[in-house]
């Protein structure tokens, strides 16, 4: 019997090499932590390597567009394709977020022009006083301060009465033509490329860090298995490539985690919902703060208008209608206008306080800002919008960060 029992035990040992000294045992308890441990740095590597760095970092001799390396150098993945993220984050907005025109309807002109009283009354005083001097300055010398304070009221009445409330529903009208949404945006994400990384940390904040936590549990896991084909064989080539697998498993299960299920589903009694899609209220919300804070903000609209690739449709837009409020407001005396100085010189005049409108608009704007960031409500709507949308629909707001680095 004693014999049979050596023997078995002999030939258990034999089948189980490594099991058979004394000091293997650590070894193989170490393993699942120290899988763990791989799991976890290799997941932390990836999200920085994700967002950082922002420009690129190394020996700039060769690049590939919209690619994060180069031949010696790196540069976050979202940095480097900020542009192509951008776009596919303003189609989402554009397409099932927001609807420009819809938006802008909200305006009141006759509102927009009475928070626009003060600066214009100004804007009109001293464009009169300037074109009167310039054209007629004896005329203008002659006149008491009385009427030309007069001439000053009258015109901006006819200024706020009529010029700026029919010249903002005209740009209401065709606001497509004077504002690009989808340019403006896509160039504040590719001038100041931190932007893209601030939507993505601030909405997926829960995510990475359920990104960096999973590492150590599923690479745990995957080092108990490990562990096991160790006590059979302990080639060279083993624990590399199960370092490599610990990597790519451990992000590759975090990230269908986050979003699988798409809908949700009972398993055994457990509702099983992709943890990104459970909080899509929450993410409704910072994503349209930092939206409507960073990027889609009155100031930087009214510059798109004014800056922006269809600044010469505004401009042409706004001349028509000064060259309008001009004729308005000298009325009867055109007539005497044009017999006193002439008509060449009489148009000159018009097209002079066309330009000084043009020039000086853009400098009193600002008084507009409070007006319309309230009516517009830009905020409100998109959290509104993205919180309806269907869990397809919603993930398309964080997927496109990982999408450019899964395998």
């Amino acid at each position: 019997i004693s014999n049979s029992t050596n023997n078995n035990k002999m030939s258990l040992d034999a089948s189980i090499p490594f099991c058979t000294t004394d000091d293997a045992w650590w070894k193989l308890i170490i393993q699942p932590f120290i899988a763990g441990f791989v799991g976890w740095l290799t997941n932390v590597i990836a999200l920085k390597m994700l967002f950082y760095p922002v420009e690129f970092m190394g020996l700039n001799l060769v690049r590939w567009e919209q690619q994060p390396f180069g031949l010696f150098g790196w540069q976050g993945i979202i940095p480097a394709k900020t542009e192509k993220m951008a776009r596919k984050a303003v189609d989402l907005m554009l397409e099932k977020l927001l609807n420009v025109k819809e938006i802008f309807s909200r305006l009141d002109p006759e509102e927009f022009s009475n928070v626009m009283d003060r600066g214009l009354i100004l804007l009109i005083d001293r464009i009169i006083s300037e074109t009167a001097m310039e054209y007629m300055p004896r005329v203008w010398k002659g006149l008491p301060d009385d009427v030309k304070d007069e001439i000053v009221v009258k015109a901006s009445i006819e200024s706020n009465q009529k010029f700026l409330k029919l010249f903002m529903q005209d740009m209401q009208e065709h606001i497509d033509d004077v504002l690009d949404i989808r340019h403006m945006s896509v160039t504040a994400c590719v001038q100041n490329k931190a932007l893209m990384n601030k939507i993505f940390q601030e909405c997926g904040d829960a995510e990475m860090a359920f990104i960096e936590r999973s590492g150590f549990y599923f690479g745990f896991l995957f080092g108990l298995f490990q562990m096991s084909v160790y006590c059979f064989s302990q080639e060279v080539w083993i624990l590399p490539v199960c370092g490599f697998i610990v990597g790519w498993l451990t992000n590759f299960l975090a990230l269908k985690v986050i979003f699988r299920p798409l809908e949700p589903k009972k398993v055994c009694g457990l509702t099983m919902h992709g943890l990104f899609l459970q909080r899509q209220q929450e993410v409704a919300v910072t994503f349209a703060r930092v939206n409507c804070v960073e990027i889609l903000h009155t100031k930087a609209m009214w510059d798109a208008i004014m800056t922006g690739p269809l600044h010469r449709n505004f401009f042409a837009m706004l001349r028509t209608h000064s060259i309008a409020f001009t004729d308005n407001l000298l009325g009867g005396m055109r007539t005497f206008a044009i017999a006193g100085m002439g008509a060449q010189k009489f148009n000159d005049m018009k097209e002079a306080v066309a330009q000084k409108i043009l020039d000086g608009l853009p400098g009193i704007i600002d008084q507009s800002y409070a007006y319309t960031t309230d009516v517009l409500d830009m905020e409100n709507t998109i959290r509104t919008k993205l919180s309806e949308l269907s869990y397809s629909e919603f993930e398309a707001v964080l997927h496109p960060a990982f999408e450019e680095d899964e395998i």
